[in-house]
């Protein structure tokens, strides 16, 4: 019997995530190659629509658990209605896009199908009737080749690490309907609180990020009133990290920030990328004073071009970079902007 790829459509506030397409597209290749079909999987409240939106993008049929309660995502009565779901339609693989809410999901579903879990999948293929999922270990140093055979295997795909499929449009197919599991959810929301905007970092296709080098030009002087010296560092930082937030403007891209960054208080958590933060992987990464710790590498070292700026020509920064800059960012950084502004226009 041809394998049926199920995918789960990852969507907030009837939006779905671009990289909930990209899952339908990583699906589709896979079940092609098996002779198989793709459902797509929509868990929520009035998401018909998004249903229509996966088979234009390339899903053969759509499952649609729909019901008020659902409209908020709650991780207990999503994560049983996925299970429930992924039990009756005999799915030989589960395939969810990688997003703060899937991460928790697919975990939780796992542990109610009893089976096993390959997170931040970079490639698929097609092996012996299973699949075999290629992820980075050891803080992207290596890949390692994953599969789970006699059993549904989930997989979390990392974002951008597959191309995003066209959609055809007038393209139908099947939509069923399905009764959740709601059971006894033990979360309520409460409401929830916006971000600074921006392009998001796991969508971007550009990135510009800021390290701990952002502190140190002495040639700011902060103001008089500022005699704390952990101040005038964060001063100085927000100096230069305007310098960073002018050349992602100038090329549309989202700000990024090392964890060292992070920690001494120059931007918020949701900047991060790193291994405990966001992992990314644009077409281009530029990192301005990041010397390139190993947290940090893991978490955009699959990035298409790497740029780094540095003043230290031995930064572990500029072994996995494209190209290098060694000098002052405080004088890079204004003459990149000023060359791409010269270069787009703007």
């Amino acid at each position: 019997m041809a394998a049926r790829v199920l995918v789960y459509i990852d969507h907030f506030q009837g939006q779905a995530g671009l990289s909930s397409w990209e899952a339908v597209g990583a699906a589709r290749s896979l079940a092609q190659s098996w002779g198989g079909e793709v459902t797509a999987l929509v868990v929520g409240s009035s998401s018909s629509a998004l249903a229509v939106e996966a088979i234009q993008h390339g899903a053969d049929r759509a499952i649609v658990a729909d019901d008020a309660s659902l409209e908020e995502y709650r991780a207990e009565p999503y994560a049983s209605t996925v299970a429930k779901i992924a039990k009756e339609s005999a799915a030989s693989v589960l395939v969810f896009p990688t997003t703060g809410r899937t991460r928790e999901l697919a975990g939780m579903v796992a542990v109610d199908l009893e089976t096993g879990i390959t997170p931040d999948v970079i490639a698929l293929e097609a092996g012996g009737g299973t699949v075999v999922a290629t992820r980075p270990i050891y803080a992207g140093k290596l890949l390692t080749k994953e599969t789970c055979p006699g059993r549904l295997h989930i997989l979390t795909l990392r974002a951008r690490a597959f191309p995003m499929p066209e959609i055809t449009a007038g393209r139908t197919g099947p939509v069923e309907k399905a009764a959740p599991d709601l059971g006894m959810p033990a979360t309520e929301v409460l409401g929830y609180k916006a971000s600074d905007g921006g392009v998001s970092l796991t969508d971007a296709g550009v990135i510009v990020s800021g390290g701990r080098g952002v502190s140190n030009n002495p040639k700011l002087n902060p103001p008089a009133d500022i005699t704390d010296e952990k101040q005038k560092e964060i001063w100085r930082a927000q100096q230069g990290f305007a310098l960073v937030r002018e050349l992602a403007a100038v090329l549309g891209a989202a700000v990024g920030a090392s964890r060292a960054a992070v920690d001494a208080g120059y931007v918020p958590y949701a900047n991060q990328v790193g291994q405990t933060g966001k992992v990314v992987s644009p077409d281009l990464y530029i990192a301005c004073g990041i010397s390139g710790a190993i947290q940090h590498l893991a978490g955009m070292r699959t990035s298409k071009t790497i740029v780094a700026v540095n003043k230290d020509a031995e930064a572990p920064i500029f072994r996995v970079a494209r190209f290098g800059v060694v000098g002052d960012l405080f004088d890079v950084v204004p003459a990149l902007t000023k060359a791409f502004k010269a270069r787009l226009g703007k």
